[in-house]
């Protein structure tokens, strides 16, 4: 199944008052975070709040991920926790080859067997945190289960030990755009921190660069950064009234081209507006 998630919202797995309403807060997915999150001390006792969290979140019909520990330690018990029917996701942080994206797929398909779920039920989103995992994007790309891509943009900016801006962010960002678009992929991230819930022009604003970029969604922390995430990355009412304008003028076109409102259509724009329309729920005939 392709998956379009505009905006994924992180919610700690051991504050249960939070996760028990995040289905009603509007974001495409919801994150159950075991990670950064929660203090080391309190991993062990998150994870059985995790595990009711994506049972009552399921229940109430929501999109569900669990962002694990990508250590030896503790990435067991979080897949252990996390794996449970009607999951969607495991997001993988600190993705650095694809070795580790087969290490979870393996843990996966045990517990997906003893769960008798289908095989491949949960994907994976990888998370880019470093220049070395940069370097080794293509092959984290090609690894099993993958559904996306995403910038972990504070982590990844730490690594370099500047602040998460464009100057640091753009390159991988860009890179993620293009490696997730080859492989049908959904391309995350936004080159900044993901923080700010305040200065809501400005968050607005940072995700239309994205979008711009080929950036399919973002992640956040706050419901007040969804609407923005939604504007951002789907298209406008006149967007998609000049995607449908476009792909009713090449119907009536007798050559390879045709006119319409003082521009010439050709095949590439027409697909453009065709996908336009399919990715926001509507699927026109090829004409």
């Amino acid at each position: 199944m392709k998956r379009n998630w505009r905006s994924l919202m992180f919610v700690p797995a051991n504050e249960p008052k939070r996760w028990a309403k995040a289905h009603t807060r509007g974001a495409d997915c919801i994150i159950i975070d075991l990670e950064d999150s929660i203090q080391p001390a309190d991993k062990a006792a998150a994870r059985p709040m995790c595990a009711e969290a994506v049972r009552a979140l399921v229940g109430n019909k929501a999109t569900v991920a669990v962002r694990v520990n990508n250590h030896p330690d503790l990435l067991g018990d979080d897949l252990a926790a996390a794996v449970t029917p009607g999951l969607s996701a495991i997001v993988l942080p600190k993705a650095e080859s694809a070795v580790d994206l087969v290490t979870v797929d393996e843990e996966v398909s045990r517990l997906e067997a003893a769960q008798a779920m289908p095989h491949g039920a949960v994907a994976v989103i990888a998370v880019i945190e470093s220049p070395a995992a940069f370097e080794r994007i293509r092959e984290i790309a090609d690894g099993p289960r993958l559904a996306g891509l995403c910038v972990g943009s504070e982590d990844f900016a730490l690594s370099l030990g500047r602040p998460p801006t464009p100057m640091v962010l753009d390159p991988v960002c860009q890179q993620v755009a293009y490696v997730a678009s080859a492989r049908g992929l959904m391309g995350l991230g936004m080159a900044c921190g993901i923080g700010n819930y305040t200065d809501l022009k400005t968050w607005e604003n940072d995700a239309r660069r994205a979008y711009a970029m080929g950036l399919t969604g973002a992640l956040s922390i706050h419901p007040n950064q969804i609407p923005a995430l939604h504007a951002a990355f789907g298209a406008s009412e006149a967007e998609l009234a000049d995607a449908r304008a476009i792909v009713a003028a090449w119907a009536t076109r007798s050559g390879g081209v045709v006119a319409h409102n003082g521009r010439m259509l050709d095949l590439p724009i027409v697909e453009r507006a065709r996908r336009l329309l399919a990715d926001s729920g509507e699927a026109p005939g090829k004409a």
